[in-house]
């Protein structure tokens, strides 16, 4: 039989040689896809081991390891699905990189769950389900169900790209659970009436609070004739109102309640923003030096206190949303006997199972809300982003005041979509913008700009209704379906276990 001529051979190699290069490649792309969901579950170990070096040797050691290993699956759920309330119009506004912000929200989520977190975990223990009248054996595997239940759904939404409350999550999972074990009795009706009452008003107040901002910011900063001196005017003052407004949130989180009048509260935050004034007025006048009179000048001067903004907000966000994953834990470890003398006081191990968890959940997961929140509803800048972050962090404060129970999730992308409409309403109704245009239009001698065509106007709408309805319909069904999964999952491990 004659040889095969050299080019044939050289053909069959190459073709072989590629197919080698694609099954590599494709192995690799599905390494890729698992390394996330690897290192969760090593975490979701780590965090049983933790929890088995203080229970080991205590009756309901089982119960509580088991606990804990749900609490850090659901502390990674609520940091995958709740980063974008801190960052991600950060990241859109191009003010920081993803990497940049997920070390920045990690790092602040931690301290805000471990320094000011264990204040907000009795409403999870003992506010939604009556302890009192729940019987301790079957209060724990309430709050297992409901933990379960919760995290199943929060993974599901962050899978479908839908920022849901994980507040409401865990709230209708305990309530479902709790009816399918006791019935309605214990539960208080009065908290589940206010937070019905916060699907609505919660979103509403940071969209109006963040058009409102951006008012004010397209008022004395934008259409000024010189951009650059308005801000070296208006930006320390924002930079000010903002760090004095988290400190009054510090203030009533950290204290016992009562403890601090408001009019000592008000002084508190006037005196931390000035200092504030001060520290910043220097930097936005050495930042300004040689920038031309345009707004990309002034997204440079906002970029600084954006970042600012999204750290204290990771901050307040880890102190007010690790109890829902550390409240159902703390209230099982309380029902077997383990912990400190009251329910809504978790041990300290408690706590960082949930901070860490956060913090893990969302460098894995997190970048997909992030793009989402802060690129894809709507277009971002640093002044829109500024906005939405310090609306968030005032509805926070007011409704903590009130003592209301809202959600920072529906906060933050109602600030979103707060800014996104009134863009829409402001570009085809402002007369200021219109006479700056004119003004412009005059000292650069061009022709004056064209009515907008109403038609093109409407076709390029600055929100994507799209996302707009996705988001309404998993807010409105949150409850519901955390608790009807509770209820099941209640009946399965009662029917296996108790």
């Amino acid at each position: 039989m004659p040889p095969r001529p050299a080019v044939l051979t050289k053909r069959t190699l190459d073709k072989d040689l590629d197919k080698i290069t694609h099954a590599e490649d494709a192995a690799k792309h599905v390494l890729r896809r698992l390394v996330p969901p690897g290192l969760g579950l090593i975490f979701v170990g780590l965090a049983m081991l933790f929890a088995g070096v203080y229970v080991f040797d205590r009756p309901g050691a089982m119960l509580v390891i088991a606990a804990a290993a749900l609490a850090g699956y659901m502390a990674m759920n609520i940091g995958a699905n709740d980063v974008t309330n801190n960052v991600g119009a950060a990241v859109g506004a191009r003010a920081m990189t993803m990497g940049q912000a997920l070390v920045i929200a990690a790092i602040f989520e931690v301290l805000g769950a471990t320094i000011a977190g264990g204040e907000v975990v009795k409403t999870i223990s003992t506010n939604i389900v009556d302890a009192v009248q729940v019987p301790p054996a079957l209060l724990g595997w309430i709050m297992m169900a409901a933990l379960m239940a919760a995290a199943l759904w929060i993974n599901l939404a962050t899978w479908m790209n839908a920022p849901v409350s994980t507040t409401h999550a865990i709230v209708g999972a305990v309530i479902g659970a709790g009816i399918s074990a006791v019935g309605p009795e214990p539960v208080n009706w009065q908290v589940m009436l206010e937070i019905t009452s916060s699907w609505i008003t919660s979103p509403l107040i940071g969209g109006l609070i963040a058009a409102g901002l951006l008012y004010l910011v397209k008022t004395l900063i934008i259409y000024r004739d010189d951009k650059i001196a308005a801000a070296q005017r208006w930006v320390p003052v924002l930079v000010a109102v903002m760090a004095g407004g988290f400190m009054a949130y510090m203030v009533l989180q950290l204290s016992p309640t009562g403890k601090f009048q408001s009019f000592t509260i008000i002084l508190i935050a006037i005196g931390i923003g000035l200092v504030s004034w001060l520290a910043a007025r220097p930097l936005v006048l050495a930042q300004a030096r040689d920038l031309e009179n345009r707004n990309s000048s002034l997204r440079v001067l906002f970029k600084l206190p954006l970042i600012g903004s999204a750290a204290l907000l990771s901050f307040a966000h880890g102190a007010n949303d690790v109890s829902n994953a550390v409240g159902p834990l703390s209230a099982i470890v309380h029902s077997v006997g383990i912990g400190g003398d009251a329910i809504g006081h978790p041990p300290l191990w408690v706590m960082l199972i949930g901070a860490f968890g956060i913090s893990v959940g969302l460098l894995l997961f997190g970048p997909r809300l992030i793009r989402l929140v802060g690129e894809e509803i709507t277009k971002l800048n640093p002044m829109r982003a500024y906005c939405v972050a310090l609306s968030t962090a005032f509805t926070v404060i007011v409704a903590s005041w009130l003592g209301l129970p809202v959600s920072t999730t529906h906060i933050a992308v109602g600030a979103v979509f707060g800014v996104g409409f009134f863009r829409e309403w402001y570009t085809r109704h402002s007369k200021a913008r219109i006479a700056y245009i004119r003004r412009k239009a005059e000292s650069w001698d061009i022709d004056e700009p064209e009515e907008p065509n109403i038609h093109e106007t409407r076709r390029r709408y600055l929100v994507r209704r799209s996302h707009f309805m996705t988001i309404i319909a998993a807010w409105i069904v949150t409850v519901p379906v955390s608790a009807a999964l509770a209820a099941m999952i209640y009946w399965v491990m009662f029917a296996l276990f108790v």
